[in-house]
């Protein structure tokens, strides 16, 4: 091959090569979320956003990509002094978005440092006014702070903080210590109180259902005193009824002593007997009545009287008067009598009139001794036939 066509061939290379390159630099594809700042002769010419752009080859040319999207940027631990001086350590954590490319990317040279050292001035001096116990609970406050300056001194470099977090506040060892056990003593106090708030609730209910069962048990025992006296009264106004109308005589209350000796008698502690003096009449009724023999007192050979009734008991401590005691076949009559004679009277003072058993006929049925009861309040006679 000549000179002269190697020549030619090597132009025609070189001239292809540049095309392409020319082409290349020409024809620019943009992302989405990415915008190009370009410059014509080293002067901004326009900024490029997502699409097919094109641009005169060696004459325009890219000065810098810029991300559109938000970003987030944490910072390193950055020692900050409170005013009660003590040294906490706080990492932040920034939220951003550049909303203007040519000014982020001409007004400042580095956007991100320049947040950074913004954002520790700006922490030290919202620190600075604070104690450790405000910095420590005061978290939304100090990032709204933070968040104010950092926008307002951002707001010309075209970029918008959206929000800041403070991501850890450190106190020093030893007074992480203290508070640890300043901690401690509180919820140790709070368990303490909320102890005896138990305690003294558990004691008040205890209190109240002991009140409670000793007031029910109380009503209990009043109502079944209550009762019981009913049933007592209930049973005395039977007895006493069935009594009256039996029309008792003297051999049947002479009957109820003969029973209830032995329960007088009865315990060791009884040493003194009350016997009543119509015992001995009563009993010779009651012989008089069977047809038995009354026992006489003994008769003393010493001294020729007859022993008085005390004299023959044995433990009896008082002395009773000598009752003559009447004959069997003599208080038989008597009694026989005295009951034709009730049973006379009862029927003749029904058969008369309505009013009640006459007390002169009653007095008969009454044992000697005993006072007679005021007679009752008249009624008017009425005729049982008007109803």
């Amino acid at each position: 091959m000549e000179p002269g066509q190697v020549i030619g061939l090597l132009v025609l290379i070189l001239i292809a090569i540049f095309a392409v390159v020319a082409i290349r630099r020409a024809v620019r594809i943009v992302p989405q979320a990415v915008a190009l700042i370009v410059e014509r002769l080293g002067r901004y010419q326009t900024t490029l956003y997502a699409g097919l752009h094109f641009l005169i080859p060696f004459i325009d040319r890219v000065r810098a990509g810029v991300d559109l999207r938000e970003q987030v940027v944490s910072f390193a631990p950055q020692p900050v002094i409170t005013s009660d001086n003590l040294v906490v350590s706080i990492d932040t954590v920034i939220y951003f978005q550049v909303t203007d490319p040519k000014a982020a990317t001409y007004e400042i040279a580095n956007y991100i440092t320049g947040i950074e050292q913004l954002t520790v001035t700006t922490l030290r001096n919202v620190i600075g006014s604070m104690d450790l116990e405000q910095t420590l609970t005061s978290r939304d406050q100090i990032n709204g702070q933070l968040r104010g300056v950092l926008d307002e001194a951002t707001g010309r470099w075209g970029i918008r903080v959206n929000r800041v977090e403070l991501k850890a506040i450190d106190p020093p060892a030893s007074v992480q210590g203290s508070m640890e056990q300043q901690m401690r003593a509180e919820r140790d106090r709070r368990a303490a109180i909320l102890t005896a708030e138990g305690v003294k609730q558990s004691q008040i209910l205890t209190a109240e259902g002991e009140k409670q069962s000793a007031i029910l048990r109380a009503e209990g025992q009043a109502q079944a005193a209550i009762l019981k006296a009913q049933g007592e009264s209930r049973a005395i106004l039977q007895v006493f009824d069935a009594i009256h109308r039996g029309d008792a005589d003297p051999k049947l209350l002479a009957y109820q002593y003969l029973q209830m000796l032995p329960q007088i008698a009865n315990g060791s502690a009884s040493k003194l007997w009350v016997i009543p003096t119509e015992f001995t009449a009563a009993l010779g009724s009651i012989a008089g009545a069977f047809g038995g023999e009354v026992p006489s007192p003994a008769f003393s050979p010493s001294t020729g009287e007859r022993e008085s009734t005390a004299e023959r008991v044995e433990g009896l401590d008082i002395d009773l008067p000598e009752t003559a005691l009447q004959d069997p076949a003599e208080a038989l009559r008597e009694a026989r009598g005295q009951v034709d004679e009730a049973q006379a009277e009862a029927g003749s003072a029904g058969d008369a009139s309505g009013m009640p058993f006459s007390r002169a006929a009653e007095a008969g049925q009454r044992p000697e001794g005993q006072p007679t009861p005021p007679p009752p309040a008249q009624q008017p006679w009425q005729d049982p036939q008007q109803g």
